[in-house]
């Protein structure tokens, strides 16, 4: 006889697991299945911010706004990819999702009270309080079903620990300068070496991780059936209603139908082809069992797949990391970027972007910039002074060492700016010429080229010891250091058509009964924009949310 579950949901990230908790928490008896043997997804490694304006934390710090401010926002900034309807329907259901696991569940959140939007140019840009991030979480919590949360990626922790964006970054960035900064981060290193040595892994958990392992032990609490290491064949189709899956252990019912939640396209290689520019060079980020079975499982019963977004993934620039052994992995550049100090130029030497603006923004002028005949690819450059205050890509500032990182061809340094050059494979009268003009205009604050600087959202990337402009410093402090970029994203934009209640479209634009789809599965709520930090998160959870309460209730 079949297993059988009311609510079935495929992918152990935060939109499978904020479907499952939401389900179960309304009565549902509900399992998540899981490919890897281990979960929490690309959400696990990610840095775990969540966009949703209007959230019950914001309001609690005092931070209130016109509740149409952020539709106008999106409306700005997503132009002809609009979707009033799911828009809405995700404005609307934001900050319920945030007061429903603060008030049932052990997801607690602080707050972004300080973090703006990406683009402060636009209207009704917020100036914080539209995101959120889960609360450190003690991984003891979760006692032995902490092996099952997936381990964080080695390129973004240092020996495994996880560093939050705001004062405990900070903490980290200028601990050879303060010293509560000092006490602040020898503190967490030593706490960190001592569950190294007990539990032989991370234990104070930050960012994606702490966001998984909260979920995990609220599905735990609510009796969700978790089942890593499960391979689904198929969709089980009962008249037009799906009613359950097909596994290589046989059939799993569904009363209340399937939740696809699976991770996205990114490591699917015909999707990657068709839809991702300069796929041969492009590097993700996300988990390597992303291979795009929600979409199949979708389009096996007739589901729209749509790729009517203006990216195709959420891009970032990456650099690619070789660690002893041959172990390759990528490390994205989303802090330093922003810094003063630094440039980022094309093979000819010429600036071609905002570095200091989204990471996305970066790649995708990245794209328009280089020839279809050149390697999509840029250099990150700076000096001395630069590298070891902020660090660059992987490598981290003063006092770590960064000399291993030169040896293995990671990091290009030179006396000279020209010696840099023609080390790195940049055309050196180019370079010259480009830094010249640069340092001209940043040691009076200014970037006519680019306008780094001019928005609150740079503002907080630089640094805000750096007068006049904390965004710009020159660089003329030799040794001069090169790190190489390429494209590279951290999950996908386009996906299954789904309606504002996460309903699963046909072709026809009519709902398939019984199937939903959520996080990077479904087709951007935000048309393949990046109107902010938290933007993958935050609708994930949120139609996730959507899912598991239209599951259990029919909303």
């Amino acid at each position: 006889m079949a297993a059988s579950f009311d609510l079935i949901v495929l992918g152990s990230g935060a939109a499978g697991l904020s479907a499952a908790v939401t389900a179960a928490h309304y009565g549902l008896r509900v399992a998540v299945l899981e490919k890897a043997p281990v979960m929490g997804g690309t959400s696990a490694w990610s840095g775990g911010w969540i966009w949703a304006p209007g959230n019950p934390v914001a309001t609690r710090a005092g931070i209130t706004e016109d509740a149409g401010a952020p539709r106008r926002y999106l409306q700005a900034v997503l132009g002809d990819r609009f979707d009033g309807a799911r828009v809405d329907a995700f404005l609307d259901a934001a900050p319920q999702m945030v007061d429903f696991f603060e008030t049932h569940t052990a997801l607690q959140f602080d707050g972004g009270l300080h973090i703006p939007d990406t683009y402060g140019d636009q209207p009704a840009a917020g100036t914080g309080g539209r995101s959120v991030i889960a609360r450190p979480y003690d991984g003891r919590r979760l006692g032995k079903q902490i092996a099952l949360l997936r381990q964080p990626l080695p390129e973004t922790t240092l020996r495994g620990l996880t560093i939050q964006a705001g004062p405990d970054l900070k903490a980290f960035m200028t601990a050879t300068r303060n010293i509560r900064s000092f006490a602040h981060v020898a503190g967490r290193v030593s706490r960190h070496a001592a569950d190294l040595a007990i539990h032989g892994r991370a234990m104070q958990l930050r960012n994606g991780s702490a966001l998984i392992a909260r979920l995990l032990r609220s599905a735990l609490d609510l009796g969700v059936n978790l089942r890593p290491d499960v391979t689904v064949s198929g969709l089980i189709r009962h008249g037009p209603r799906i009613t359950g899956i097909e596994t290589s252990d046989g059939a799993i019912l569904a009363d209340r139908g399937v939740v696809l939640a699976t991770g996205g396209f990114p490591n699917d290689p015909a999707l990657r082809a068709r839809l991702l520019a300069r796929n041969a060079e492009h590097l993700t980020l996300a988990v390597p069992t992303a291979t795009g079975d929600g979409a199949r499982l979708a389009l096996s019963v007739g589901a729209a797949f749509s790729v009517e977004a203006d990216a195709p993934a959420a891009y970032c620039p990456v650099s690619r990391v070789i660690w002893p052994g041959g172990v390759e992995g990528g490390f994205p550049h989303i802090i330093d970027r922003g810094k003063p100090g630094l440039i980022g130029v094309l093979a000819d030497g010429r600036r071609f972007c905002n570095e200091g603006l989204g990471y996305h923004d970066y790649v995708r002028d990245l794209l328009a910039a280089v020839p279809a005949d050149q390697p999509a690819r840029s250099w990150l450059i700076c000096d001395h002074r630069f590298i070891r205050r902020y660090g660059l890509g992987i490598v981290r500032p003063a006092p770590l060492p960064l000399g291993g990182w030169v040896r293995s061809g990671y990091l290009t340094r030179a006396d000279t700016l020209t010696a840099l050059a023609l080390a790195a494979g940049i055309e050196p009268t180019g370079l010259l010429r480009t830094i010249e003009r640069f340092n001209r205009h940043a040691s009076a604050g200014e970037d006519p080229d680019f306008g780094r600087g001019t928005t609150a959202y740079m503002r907080l990337q630089g640094d805000p010891e750096q007068r006049p402009n904390p965004c710009l410093a020159p660089i003329e402090c030799g040794p001069f250091y090169a790190v190489p970029v390429v494209p590279g994203s951290f999950g996908t934009f386009a996906g299954i058509a789904t309606d504002a209640r996460a309903r699963v479209l046909d072709s026809a634009g009519m709902a398939i009964p019984g199937l939903y789809a959520a996080g990077t599965d479904s087709l951007s709520v935000f048309g393949g924009h990046y109107p902010a930090g938290g933007i993958n998160l935050g609708p994930a959870l949120t139609f996730g949310f959507i899912a598991g309460r239209d599951a259990a209730e029919g909303y």
